[in-house]
């Protein structure tokens, strides 16, 4: 049985500099807190927790004497403003592609056009990201742009992890609608990468399998993307999840992972994987 690991699989950069941000600050100050979960894998909150890196649901909960944290995905302007005023120690762990975002969102805006952001409703990026401008409309599928009031000018940023296919189908529906739209393609390069290696690994693999919380939109959409090519797709937390009878008569697995998924779970699948081989030879 042949196992091929994407290569983009697992942190993005802009993860993998917020989780060591968070375990140095824990490190330096004894504890670190953070306004909800650093990135979206149960594993890893857990991880941090245990080494010292608290989450909080407001900053009030926050002693005075140590610092708090800002996510990856991004951080509404009040909370900032806040956590000055409470002359709070912040450590920015925002990923330096999601502050490109908020500038060019902010652009738009000044260009006096509406803006429409492409992304999943609820989602803490999209959030952070909707709070740098006024009264921006949300779509997250081609269905929701007949929502949208009529305008004549718009700007569109979109969610760093959406896929290229659903942003393409709701520009092509913006245009129906609308004279003058200015597109600004925001999904990250990272994003951009593994969804392509997962397109390709999912055509030439028996058997795909994709490591990510449930709770991550990013994860999720490796799943889905990978599904659409080979329908012998599953998603797994961490190694405990994979089921023998998935690799039975199975000649090649191909293994991705979303970006707030840690080396060591991949590791553990992987080894997991070798086990369950030497048990069907």
């Amino acid at each position: 049985m042949k196992i091929t690991i994407a290569k983009s699989s697992g942190y993005c950069f802009g993860v993998r500099d917020a989780v060591n941000l968070a375990y140095d600050a824990a490190e330096k100050h004894g504890e670190v807190y953070m306004l909800g979960d650093i990135v979206h894998n149960e594993n890893v909150v857990k991880d941090l927790e245990e080494a010292g890196a608290k989450v909080v649901d407001k900053l009030d909960d926050i002693p005075k004497d140590k610092p708090v944290l800002l996510r990856a995905h991004g951080t509404i302007q009040d909370t900032w403003k806040n956590a000055k005023k409470k002359n709070l120690n912040i450590i920015d762990a925002t990923c330096p592609l999601v502050h490109e975002i908020h500038r060019e969102v902010k652009m738009l805006e000044d260009e006096g056009r509406k803006i429409v952001i492409i992304g999943d409703h609820g989602h803490d990026e999209v959030m952070a990201i909707a709070d740098q401008v006024k009264n921006p409309t949300i779509i997250s599928t081609k269905e929701e742009v007949s929502l949208l009031k009529r305008t004549r000018k718009i700007g569109v940023v979109s969610q760093s992890t959406q896929m290229i296919e659903n942003v393409q189908e709701i520009i092509n529906a913006l245009m129906v609608r609308i004279v003058d739209i200015r597109f600004i393609n925001t999904i990250c390069f990272p994003t951009k990468r593994n969804h392509e290696q997962i397109k390709d690994l999912a055509k030439t693999s028996d058997l795909m399998i994709i490591i990510g919380s449930f709770t991550s939109a990013n994860s999720k959409r490796l799943t889905e993307l990978a599904k659409q090519r080979n329908e012998n797709t599953f998603q797994v937390t961490c190694a405990s999840d994979l089921k023998i009878e998935w690799f039975e008569n199975i000649k090649s697995v191909g293994i991705s992972a979303g970006a707030s998924t840690p080396d060591y779970l991949i590791k553990g699948v992987e080894n997991r994987i070798n086990e369950i081989k030497e048990t069907l030879n």
